[in-house]
């Protein structure tokens, strides 16, 4: 083991891993791109930059066998090593893609506002063919709008259609029938004025999405040309895969993740309005611990097994006592058994306080 990895691994009591509101507020941790579209479950960037400093050495080539929302990818990029991130959630792969892109500003920006610009032109678009649950969750009007945009979108060559289906996405996200406080998982559409403990008086659903896709257009940009003066010209693959089975195109030198953890979210669901409006492919069959499943011991027997499966599989493209970072809240003790059949040593564990979550939850 190299001696920087010994001393990072040894010295934990030094790793500063738990930060006030104060010394790491949310404008640093949701610095450029890490905030180009919500997502539920990630891990703030600073800690991921701790331990590729501590244990990575600049062109090293790190995994992320759940990339999720690109977090590890990212940040492996601005540190100078390559990066692989593999995940079941085509949504995910998207967002990731499009975070670790590097994409030519000026085209990009002309073909976005080129864009939003048609949709506008064009109008709301007839929403008979949209679906029930597009109809059910969208005023017309603010249907026909993301349709409009979606249309608009379809003429731009593949690169810069997926920046412009996250701007379609967020903005999708934003206009649905539900309460200004509850964004992350609405139970159901809202259709009359409601008391916002958001805003603090009474509010109205939204019934238009042309300001959200105005909007959202304007901070993408802004975000990805902040993330691109950041970026080093080590390549990032982003594999939509499982991580039980993918096949890596190339050895790695370590791993940091962020596991789904069993019972507590349903990836797929949370970003349901994306597999509506875009041709995703749905594989939330294949999810590991979603809360569909519950936490119970079946459901914890079934996760143990899949993580098992997924850090094996990875070894496979790993070196002798590569280093291996799991950001995990083991609330059930699961992860000796995990450590243990997936033939990883536990070197070290490392406690964190967590003052702030990414969205609002409930409890």
């Amino acid at each position: 083991m190299p001696a920087k990895t010994q001393q990072a691994l040894y010295a934990g009591i030094d790793l500063e891993l738990s930060w006030s509101e104060e010394s790491l507020p949310q404008a640093m941790r949701t610095k450029h791109v890490h905030a180009l579209h919500p997502y539920l479950g990630k891990f703030v960037p600073q800690l991921v930059e701790v331990f590729l400093k501590r244990l990575f050495e600049p062109g090293d080539c790190v995994y992320d066998p759940f990339c999720g929302s690109g977090t590890t990818l990212i940040e492996s990029n601005v540190y100078g090593c390559e990066a692989l991130g593999c995940d079941i959630s085509a949504f995910n792969c998207l967002l990731a893609r499009v975070k670790t892109g590097r994409h030519p500003l000026p085209t990009l920006e002309l073909a976005l506002r080129t864009t939003l610009e048609q949709a506008r032109r064009d109008g709301p678009a007839a929403c008979e063919g949209a679906g029930e649950w597009p109809r059910r969750w969208y005023a017309p009007e603010a249907l026909g709008e993301l349709l409009a945009y979606r249309a608009a979108a379809e003429r731009l060559d593949p690169p810069l259609r997926d920046v412009a289906w996250l701007v379609l996405s967020r903005a999708a996200r934003s206009a649905r029938l539900t309460t200004h406080f509850d964004l992350d998982f609405p139970a159901a559409p809202v259709s009359a004025p409601y008391w916002c403990h958001k805003h603090k008086r009474t509010c109205r659903p939204v019934l238009e999405a042309f300001k959200f896709l105005r909007r959202y257009t304007d901070d993408t940009i802004r975000r990805l040309r902040e993330f691109g003066e950041l970026q080093t010209g080590r390549p990032t693959h982003v594999l939509h895969d499982d991580a039980r089975s993918v096949e890596l195109p190339r050895p790695v030198t370590g791993i940091v993740t962020s596991p789904p953890y069993p019972g507590l979210i349903d990836y797929h669901e949370q970003h349901r309005y994306a597999y509506e409006l875009l041709p995703l492919r749905d594989r939330r069959l294949e999810e590991i611990g979603p809360a569909t499943l519950g936490r119970g011991r079946g459901a914890q027997s079934a996760y143990v097994e899949a993580m098992v499966a997924s850090f094996r599989h990875a070894s496979r493209f790993l070196p002798r006592r590569a280093p291996v970072v799991i950001v995990v809240n083991d609330a059930h003790a699961l992860y000796p058994e995990i450590l243990e059949r997936s033939g990883l040593e536990l070197e070290e564990r490392l406690k964190r306080h967590v003052n702030r979550r990414t969205g609002r939850r409930a409890g």
